[in-house]
């Protein structure tokens, strides 16, 4: 972002449009909002001009930019760190994880470790950092308007592009400008989904009036027509290409277009300057292309240690190649890319030597070996210990991708071929961390290629499979998880239960279109398998209970169960200080659904649920948080909270979209049920359906068919609906084949199918007792009501709702209340039927589960009742989000504290408290216990 003015001027000319969307830009955060925009287009196309010109019509802000370096996309944070340094005097003002994780990142601290300083710190959860940068922006443009401005953002080290992506979608109500460029093809996924801008070529019109004013010589109209066709409207192209031919070229007709791609052709340009220019000029400029930061300072050790001289600047200067000052800057990131590509390797690896010689290997040791490694002719030890040391580092800053390419270069660098294989291991885990699945292909190869002894061999049969679990989630992971757990048996008994504990994930994902082994299968390798340490992890009670409920049936399994949420929930009330929280990732997905409602326990569901979001709130832990939500959202959905359940759906697809995920659906599948807004409904089910049968994700296939069966017996579909249900119950699986028995026995009992309800009675029957909840056996005298004759089916509707009442499974106890008005009103007991269905529409009303409120409102037609249409609820006209901060300001918490626990600023709580007090016609805090329910 260097270029003359002149020429950044020039080279805008025909972008009328494009400097109007930067202007609506600036003009936002000008006046109190954020705006972000994607610049993307072919390389020398605008954007880096546009980037200039944003910079100069940014007056009145503080302006501060990066830009990316492909050969620096290895150091984690390094492109962060650049674009942050100016905003670090307000770092102090950020809450104290944020401030620790940014510090930690930046290398400005070391990392605390576990309390009471036993066992190794733990990193910054990559997104805690993301956040850090959401407030820190927000401070920073406290007094005045901030603009950001990324040059070639495809070229930022991975953990730099995943924090501004996430700053990026959480700015709101700041008052920021971020603006960030893309090349294209190479493109971004962190940035799919922000605003953007794709800038084309200039039309011929355009082209021919840029490349005349540029070209102060005769210009032949043959060669201008050329220039033009070769440019394809790339205003770069027009303005080097004529720069490369002669007077006599230019004026005579005889220069030919070379068919290169425009970018091959820009760099061709500017790589004949650069071979234009003195060798002393040639070797200062490659060390400048090698040294990514601009460190003048560095730059200047470098070129005294190769002899280079302090006059060898001038003439690259002159060329308008780049800028000498402070800071090193080219005149755009072509020139950097064309110097240092087409540069033979030798020179290349003589200027990083003198870079690492220059650079203090105490201040900057990452750095050091990063030089070091592009340095080295052939494997050599030293380099690779130096590498292996940084990716220590880059690990435990929270930099996994940055980790698995130190790893790997360290790897290749090694000359011992025992070495070798153990750091390709290591770097393959780390890949597989970092979602890498090529990179991590390619060093297992290399792994595989060396001489492994036995438990490196299965370490890596491990991680294999692991790479095909994060592919394929169902398929042959589960097999290929249970053969490596059993080949790690005897040789690392904790790792060999870690990876039975994976292959339960496997098999429960895939379900019913598992091609290996099943559930049954695992917990009984677990089972035979090696014993847990003593003392057992929280995450070792877990599996061997899970395992034995599996084989062992509810009856004999439930104690077992009870005893592990006990294990849970006391470890969440203690702070939960495990290291890895593994066992927080197993209660929410060992089944994947949660463990609770397998046993009908709607007080641990609520306090688990809770503590999940809680915990992985305080850690920071972006990755498990939208998990945890949609668990929480679940239990929501089943307590009649349908806008409770649906802030914390948004929640979770929004943190699952700022962080690069794929939205868990889950849930959403099971309030649309409920919901029945049937339309939608079914598109929702079908779409969900389809992708995960494409995954081979069997378990959410299942789910989808309960969620019809709901939606169907919601809208009186009974047939339908006991197609459905009859088809999700012959697999039995965990977390929701209960749910789905009720539904079968209330769809047979209404088709007059009782044949096919009895038996699914008799399995329901099996669990609930198991339970022994006010839930459960509340849901059993229900489902047996259905079945039974007259005087038995009055007692256990009673019981029914009696016991539902004392639960908080609000749904479950109108549906209660449903059923058996209904069956009041076909006995002519038409007063007590209308009490029953006139309390469950209510409830349903209230809820938001239209397609009981309907049936209900059908049966008290049906009783001579005049149904009162129902008034709208003022929450209704909220957003999820807005929902979530007039729930949290309603319980007394500040605006800082909001935006901690939402992810968002302060500024953007305050703007969504207006907008809530505006909508329920409010004006202070302490009004909204009035207008809200309470949680």
């Amino acid at each position: 972002m260097g270029a003359p003015a002149v020429d950044t001027q020039v080279a805008l000319h025909g972008r009328d449009p494009e400097l109007a969307a930067l202007e609506r830009v600036l003009t936002t955060a000008a006046a109190g909002s954020s705006a972000v925009l994607v610049l993307r287009g072919a390389a020398g196309i605008g954007k880096t001009a546009l980037l200039d010109h944003a910079a100069r019509r940014a007056a009145g802000f503080l302006t501060v930019s990066v830009a990316g370096v492909e050969s620096e996309m290895e150091l984690p944070f390094a492109s962060l760190h650049q674009l942050c340094a100016p905003l670090l005097d307000r770092l102090h003002e950020l809450p104290g994880p944020q401030r620790n994780a940014l510090s930690v990142v930046f290398g400005l601290r070391e990392q605390e470790s576990q309390e009471g300083g036993e066992g190794e710190a733990a990193p910054p959860q990559r997104f805690l950092v993301g956040l850090a940068v959401l407030g820190l922006l927000a401070r920073a443009a406290e007094d005045r308007p901030l603009a950001c401005l990324v040059d070639d953002a495809q070229w930022l080290d991975d953990a730099s592009g995943q924090a501004l992506a996430f700053a990026a979608r959480r700015l709101m109500a700041e008052p920021v400008a971020l603006v960030l460029a893309v090349r294209e093809p190479e493109g971004d996924r962190a940035l799919a989904g922000l605003p953007e801008l794709r800038l084309g070529g200039l039309s011929e019109r355009d082209a021919r009036a840029l490349l005349t004013s540029v070209v102060n010589v005769p210009l032949d109209p043959l060669v201008r027509d050329r220039i033009v066709a070769e440019a394809h409207g790339n205003p770069m192209a027009l303005l080097q290409l004529p720069a490369a031919l002669s007077p006599a070229e230019l004026a005579g007709g005889f220069w030919l277009p070379e068919g290169r791609p425009v970018a091959g052709s820009i760099e061709g340009c500017f790589h004949q300057r650069f071979r234009s220019l003195p060798p002393d000029s040639r070797r200062l400029l490659l060390t400048a292309a090698a040294e990514p930061t601009g460190d003048a300072g560095l730059l200047w050790r470098a070129a005294g240690l190769q002899g280079i001289p302090a006059d060898a600047g001038a003439a690259a200067e002159a060329a308008g190649l780049v800028e000498f000052g402070a800071r090193v800057r080219f005149h755009h990131p072509l020139v950097r890319s064309a110097v240092y590509r087409r540069t033979p390797a030798p020179n290349r690896r003589t200027a990083h030597r003198a870079l690492a010689e220059a650079t203090d290997p105490h201040l900057d040791p990452d750095r050091r070996a990063w030089h070091r490694a592009h340095a080295a002719v052939r494997p050599e030890e030293s380099v690779a210990s130096d590498l292996e040391r940084s990716a220590g580092r880059a690990q435990r800053r929270g930099g996994a991708a940055a980790a698995a390419s130190f790893l790997g270069r360290a790897a290749e660098l090694t000359p011992g071929p025992a070495r070798r294989v153990a750091r390709a291991l290591s770097a393959a885990q780390a890949a597989i961390d970092a979602g890498g699945a090529d990179q991590a292909h390619d060093l297992l190869a290399v792994a595989e290629a060396g001489p492994l002894d036995v438990l490196q061999r299965a370490r890596l049969e491990r991680l294999r499979a692991r790479l095909v679990f994060s592919q394929e989630r169902g398929g042959d992971a589960p097999g290929l998880l249970l053969d490596a757990a059993r080949r790690l048996a005897p040789l690392d008994a904790v790792l060999a239960r870690d990876t039975l504990l994976e292959a339960f994930g496997a098999a429960m994902f895939a379900g019913r279109l598992s091609t290996g082994p099943g559930l049954r299968e695992v917990a009984e390798a677990v089972r035979a398998g090696p014993p847990p340490p003593s003392p057992p992890r929280v995450v070792d009670v877990l599996l061997d209970s899970v395992a034995r409920l599996v084989v062992d049936g509810h009856a004999a399994g439930a104690d077992a169960v009870r005893h592990t949420l006990r294990v849970v929930r006391q470890e969440q009330g203690a702070g939960a200080t495990d290291p890895d929280r593994r066992w927080l990732w197993l209660a929410c997905r060992v089944t994947p659904e949660p463990l609770a409602p397998e046993l009908w326990d709607d007080d641990a569901w609520r306090e688990l649920a809770t503590g999940a979001v809680d915990i992985a709130r305080e850690a920071g832990a972006l990755a498990v948080l939208p998990m945890s939500l949609t668990y929480l959202a679940c239990f929501h959905v089943f307590a009649g909270g349908f806008d409770t359940a649906q802030a914390l759906i948004d929640e979770a697809t929004a943190i699952s979209e700022a962080v690069g995920g794929v939205p868990m659906m889950y849930t959403s599948l099971v309030l649309a049920a409920w919901r029945a807004h049937e339309a939608p409904a079914r598109e929702l089910i079908r779409a969900t359906a389809e992708e995960v049968a494409a995954r081979g994700e069997g378990r959410v296939l299942s789910l989808a068919e309960y969620a019809t069966a709901v939606l169907e017996n919601g809208l009186g579909h009974y047939d339908a609906a006991l197609d459905a249900a009859t088809h999700v119950c012959r697999y039995e699986e965990p977390g929701f084949h209960g749910w789905a028995l009720v539904e079968l026995i209330e769809a047979a009992a209404r088709s007059g199918r009782p044949e096919l309800a009895a038996p699914a009675l008799e399995s329901l029957s099996a669990r609930t007792r198991a339970g022994g909840t006010e839930w459960a056996l509340g849901v059993e005298a229900c489902s047996r009501a259905l079945l039974s004759d007259d005087r038995a089916a009055d007692a256990l509707y009673r019981e029914a709702i009696d016991r539902l009442a004392r639960c908080r499974i609000a749904v479950h106890l109108a549906r209660a209340r449903l059923l058996y008005g209904e069956w009041l009103r076909r006995r002519n007991r038409r007063q007590e039927s209308r009490t029953q269905l006139r309390t469950a529409y209510e409830a349903f009303g209230a809820f938001g589960a239209d397609g009981f409120a309907e049936r209900a409102r059908r049966e008290l037609l049906a009783t001579g009742e005049t149904v009162r249409k129902r008034a709208a609820d003022t929450a209704t006209e909220l957003t999820g989000q807005e929902s979530q901060v007039a729930g949290l300001a309603r319980d007394g918490h500040t605006n800082s504290e909001i935006g901690a626990r939402l992810f968002i600023s302060p500024r953007t709580v305050e703007w969504h408290l207006g907008n809530v007090f505006a909508k329920l016609g409010v004006s202070s805090r302490r009004q909204l216990r009035s207008v809200l329910s309470p949680p």
